[in-house]
């Protein structure tokens, strides 16, 4: 499950970019026939694509939520992922959808010879705000900050109790480099 999560995050990754490739060449081009390409093909590469491959993704990860040590909302960071999958896949349809698909009349329409404008707003936010979240997601993977959520009462009625006089390992070992030091001037 592990290696379906890691494959479709990177897919995902990979989408963003193709559909911020199509947005600011169809935005930044002086060619009509490349920007009205560009514009159509958003349509093929952004709702359905990213909508299918951030539900895997998030459909992986729940799986992994539940099968691991971290869980769902035990840790911190297993908790941002989780939200940053959630809102991502949800504003795939209701935010990205309408803004592609006006996108992609446009292009037709500048196919078809006519000179309208499209207010390009709501593309310039997706091909930047989606990568970096992304990318932080994928930076919680790797780092895992922040700890547990909330610790338990038994979590701690769990703890060895330490016999009195008796230190904690890093103590008692660094006490060993120093005689080691010590002894060896």
């Amino acid at each position: 499950m592990l290696v379906v999560h890691l494959v479709s995050a990177g897919a995902w990754i990979g989408l963003d970019v193709v559909l911020a490739i199509l947005v600011f060449t169809a935005l930044l081009t002086d060619d009509v026939r490349t920007a009205a390409v560009s514009y159509q093909a958003l349509r093929l590469f952004a709702v359905w694509p990213l909508s299918t491959i951030g539900l895997v993704c998030l459909a992986s990860g729940i799986t992994l939520g539940l099968g691991t040590r971290y869980g769902l909302v035990r840790y911190w960071w297993v908790a941002a992922k989780l939200a940053i999958n959630i809102v991502f896949v949800a504003l795939v349809p209701l935010a990205l959808r309408p803004a592609v698909s006006e996108a992609a009349a446009y292009g037709r329409q500048l196919t078809d010879g006519a000179l309208v404008t499209l207010p390009t707003t709501d593309l310039l936010f997706p091909p930047i705000v989606s990568p970096a979240g992304l990318l932080l997601a994928v930076i919680l993977a790797v780092y895992k900050p922040w700890g547990r959520i909330r610790k338990g009462a038994r979590s701690s009625a769990r703890a060895p109790a330490k016999a009195s006089g008796s230190r904690s390992w890093p103590e008692a070992n660094r006490r060993v480099a120093d005689s080691r030091t010590d002894s060896a001037e």
